[in-house]
């Protein structure tokens, strides 16, 4: 079932149970409301007509002149009865075929069957001592007895017999009016309500179908696929980190591609000169001398120092090699491994000077052999990417809770633009630094991997001395 369908069946359901409530709600409370009204008229018409009884008997000083006369309790009955003065003809026709005493007439089943009873058919009259006057002898049992009292006594009762209070046909065609036209309300509402959870479906639903499109055409290789940023809401946000997430991807493959281009070239360089040389010995034309083997040696040299960083590089990058960490001082190591250096930058005649602005020592928790590969892999650039008479400068310092070291060397320099990108695999600056200057360009990718290990910073900028400054930050213990 796709989300379309759970989101329209989902708002159309919602919509449906709060609109059944409220049509039962309200059905409920005008049936109550309607009751009460009709109660209060029937207790109203009660009161009437006991008045008038009362009114009755004090001007005819008894019962004797209505009960004589059956048609004038009829027209009494009807008379306080605001909506029809005169009985039913069915009514007066069936009274006058049966004793005078006999109140309410016998109904016929054809009459039974309605579903109200004239408010007159339900009223006796008893004397005082509750002896009937007008009435039914088997209906008794039922009556509620209202008394009738003239000058503060009782001279009779007023009998109600049980019934439904609607006594009008007028009260029964409103409630049946108001019935089906809160039905129809009801279904309207619905329909408006599916067409409305359509839309809403069919408006959300389309965002995620897009997602979901979108995400098959990513697992397919197609890292190129975008998707509109069209709200600010969580599907607007959802769609802009899927449009970050294939950016990602997509740079991802594009460095995979490159990388696997960027080895094959460099595995290819070394190997096909060790080839030509090689055919050239075997063809002749090189004699195999001592020279012709220190040639073949450098390139094989060449091409482990290759496979080596590419090793080391894939170990740093999965979090293969190995860090044994220990508080130690990172300046006597970095002193020991600029002295090892020493020789060959005075070779090049490169002036080193060093700055410490440290007062004591100054303690991080590092492995010192991957320190020492950092120092060694940064100092070896600097020499290799150096013009001979130029100058280099090592600076270490401490500033608030990082220890501080640069390596700032003399020209050649490096622009903006390759700036950024040092610490990618495989970049050189051409023409100044190359593969004839250095190695493959993997050096600083380690040198980046080792410091992200003891959770510092390694960045490259322009030095003072017009050459390349390398910024190194690393946190002090404790």
């Amino acid at each position: 079932m796709s989300i379309r369908i759970k989101l329209f069946l989902a708002f159309l359901l919602t919509t449906f149970l709060v609109v059944m409530g409220m049509h039962f709600f309200t059905r409920w409370s005008l049936e109550r409301g309607f009751t009460e009204f009709i109660e209060k008229r029937q207790q109203e018409r009660l009161d009437k007509i006991i008045d008038v009884l009362e009114e009755y008997y004090t001007d005819h000083h008894g019962w004797d002149d209505l009960t004589r006369n059956k048609q004038d309790w009829v027209a009494l009955l009807w008379h306080t009865d605001p909506h029809q003065r005169r009985p039913p003809q069915w009514i007066i026709e069936q009274a006058r075929q049966e004793p005078d005493q006999w109140w309410p007439p016998a109904i016929t089943s054809e009459k039974a069957g309605k579903r109200w009873m004239p408010f007159g058919l339900r009223v006796m009259l008893l004397d005082a001592d509750q002896s009937i006057l007008f009435g039914r002898e088997e209906l008794l049992p039922q009556l509620d007895l209202y008394p009738i009292q003239s000058k503060y006594q009782t001279v009779g009762f007023l009998g109600l017999l049980p019934g439904n209070p609607v006594s009008q046909a007028s009260d029964i065609y409103f409630m049946e009016q108001q019935t089906n036209l809160f039905f129809w309300i009801a279904t309207v509402m619905i329909l408006l309500s599916a067409l409305i959870a359509w839309f809403l479906a069919y408006h959300l639903g389309r965002p995620l179908k897009q997602i979901a499109a979108a995400a098959k055409q990513l697992a397919t290789g197609d890292y190129k696929t975008r998707l509109p940023v069209i709200s600010n809401d969580e599907t607007g946000q959802l769609a802009l980190n899927f449009n970050n997430m294939a950016a990602a991807l997509d740079q991802a493959e594009q460095s995979r591609r490159r990388w696997v281009a960027d080895i094959s070239h460099e595995l290819r360089t070394p190997l096909t000169i060790l080839r030509g040389e090689l055919e050239a010995v075997l063809d002749g034309v090189h004699p195999l001398n001592h020279e012709t083997i220190e040639s073949l040696s450098s390139d094989v040299m060449r091409l482990n120092r290759l496979t080596e960083d590419l090793y080391q590089l894939a170990l740093s990058d999965q979090g293969g090699l190995s860090y044994r960490k220990t508080l130690l001082d990172p300046v006597p190591l970095l002193r020991d491994d600029l002295a090892t250096f020493a020789s060959d930058f005075n070779n090049k005649e490169i002036d080193i000077k060093w700055v410490s602005r440290l007062f004591k020592s100054t303690l991080v928790n590092a492995d010192p052999d991957r320190l020492s590969q950092l120092f060694r892999n940064l100092l070896s650039n600097s020499l290799h990417h150096t013009d001979p008479g130029g100058r280099m400068e090592v600076t270490v310092q401490r500033s608030g809770g990082k220890l501080i070291i640069e390596l700032a060397d003399s020209s050649p320099g490096v622009s903006e633009q390759d700036i950024t990108h040092l610490f990618d695999r495989f970049y050189r600056v051409d023409p100044s630094r190359n593969r004839h200057l250095g190695g493959a360009g993997l050096g600083l990718a380690i040198c980046s991997n080792i410091v992200k290990a003891h959770e510092g910073t390694l960045t490259a900028s322009h030095s003072h001395l017009e050459g390349l400054l390398i910024h190194i930050e690393l946190p002090i213990a404790g």
